[in-house]
């Protein structure tokens, strides 16, 4: 029968042997065993001394980690305060916008122009179509729809937030044909 190592070990006496050993190395007494004060004694345990350089760099390591928390912090309320400016844009041009859209549910002619990289579309009626493109009306994109409105009020919303204003005529920039299509959407 074979013997595992742990047998062999104790029969030969190098376990016992080595047991012996840690014992004689471990001080006479017990370091947790309770003092007179019923409080276990124990010695703190001393850490080595810290080098010039590693002082600096724990230094370095919390300037920096503070550096960071301060510019992630200044980034959250920069954040935070172009959120709340936007919000009240909004809050602005919705405002200008109640009640003064000239949408109509039956326009049957199509105005097609160029708004955020893309032709987009607004059905309109023959007047509104001369009217726009005479630069009598403008186009608001508001919540994610196109809005038909007056010149004034079109003008008001880019001072509110030239991004939102879609198409706007400039009459004094020429390029109308004669039949009032712009010369730009002759495809």
């Amino acid at each position: 029968m074979v013997d595992s190592l742990r047998d062999l070990l104790l029969k030969s006496g190098i376990v016992k042997q080595l047991k012996d050993e840690k014992r004689q190395q471990q001080p006479a007494s017990r370091p947790n065993a309770p003092s007179g004060h019923g409080k276990p004694s124990h010695k703190p345990k001393q850490r080595p001394a810290r080098s010039q350089e590693e002082i600096d760099l724990a230094k370095a390591y919390a300037v920096r980690a503070q550096t960071e928390a301060a510019e992630r912090k200044r980034a959250e309320q920069a954040a935070a305060e172009q959120a709340r400016l936007k919000r009240e844009r909004k809050a602005k041009v919705q405002k200008l916008l109640d009640g003064n859209a000239l949408n109509k549910a039956d326009a049957d002619q199509v105005r097609h122009f160029e708004y955020g990289g893309k032709i987009r579309r607004l059905y309109v009626d023959a007047g509104q179509l001369a009217e726009l493109n005479t630069g009598k009306l403008g186009i608001v994109q508001n919540g994610g729809r196109y809005v038909l409105v007056t010149q004034s009020i079109a003008e008001q919303v880019r001072d509110i937030d030239p991004h939102l204003l879609a198409l706007l005529v400039d009459p004094s920039a020429g390029g109308i044909g004669e039949d009032g299509v712009p010369d730009d959407l002759m495809w």
